[in-house]
Parts: structure tokens; C-alpha cells; sequence
């Protein structure tokens, strides 16, 4: 359904509307509840630029769709070590601006500190798993360059 509104809008007033990011804002977020978290990355790339040029850097709506966007990039299986990297640093950002923005006590801004919270365990799992596994590789290579 928010997918039909999102194209009826795109066809109606064009990529640069209000309605429209409202609408890809509004899709992307039902997205989250069916995982699909490679659609969510597709579109949200393609509109967080008109966003900011429409609505400005710290809107609100601007700033939700970041939000989707990194959430998109550490939820994801198939997230590399630079996708939970950027997911990261966006958090980060987007956590201050939230604050300024909406305060400190808002819940939303509570959810989006849980956000970078989880992304960070994330990446430092990752970086543990990835930093074992090399080491174990460069072990294996040491032994077998010995026999």
C-alpha cells in the first residue's frame, strides 16, 4: 500500500515534492517491519538528498529517513564492515541533531541513542569476529609455512 502511495505520488508531483518525500519517508518505514532492509537502502539513497534540499539537514523528517537509512545499513546480514562503520557515524550525528532538535528527554530520542547503542555493539562484535578470524588465518599460514 505505501508502496503504491509513494509511486502514485513520484508520478503526481514528482521527486522533489514535499508529498512525495513524505510518502518514500512514510514506505520506507513500513519497509523496517518486513526486513527488507536492501529496498530500504535503495530508496532512502536516493531521496536523502532531496530531503535535505527540500526540508533542510536538521528536519525532522530529513533526519528520520538517516535514522531508517543506518538502521537499514547495521540491521542488515550482508552489512559489510564499512556498512556498520558509515551506520555508525551517521548515528552519531544524527543522535546530536535529534537532541538539539527534539531534546534529550524525547522518546524518540531515547530510541535513536538504543539505535546507535545496538550499531556500535554491532560493529565491535564485527570487528572482534573479523580480527579473530584474520588472526587464526595468519596463524594457520605461520604453521604451514613451518612444515
Amino acid at each position: 500500500m505505501d508502496r503504491d502511495i509513494y509511486s502514485g505520488y513520484l508520478k503526481l508531483t514528482g521527486k522533489q515534492s514535499r508529498d512525495t518525500l513524505e510518502a518514500a519517508l512514510n514506505f520506507a518505514d513500513s519497509l523496517v517491519d518486513f526486513e527488507r532492509f536492501a529496498e530500504i537502502k535503495s530508496l532512502l539513497q536516493e531521496v536523502i538528498p532531496m530531503a535535505r534540499r527540500v526540508f533542510g539537514e536538521n528536519n525532522i523528517k530529513t533526519l528520520k529517513m538517516r535514522w531508517l537509512y543506518a538502521f537499514a545499513l547495521f540491521k542488515d546480514d550482508s552489512a559489510t564492515l564499512a556498512d556498520l562503520r558509515e551506520a555508525v557515524t551517521t548515528l552519531e550525528t544524527i543522535a546530536n541533531s535529534w537532541n538539539r532538535v527534539l531534546g534529550p528527554a524525547h522518546p524518540e530520542t531515547l530510541s535513536v541513542q538504543a539505535a546507535l547503542a545496538c550499531a556500535r555493539d554491532t560493529l565491535r562484535e564485527r570487528e572482534t569476529s573479523s580480527g579473530m578470524a584474520t588472526r587464526t588465518r595468519a596463524a594457520r599460514a605461520r604453521l604451514s609455512e613451518e612444515e
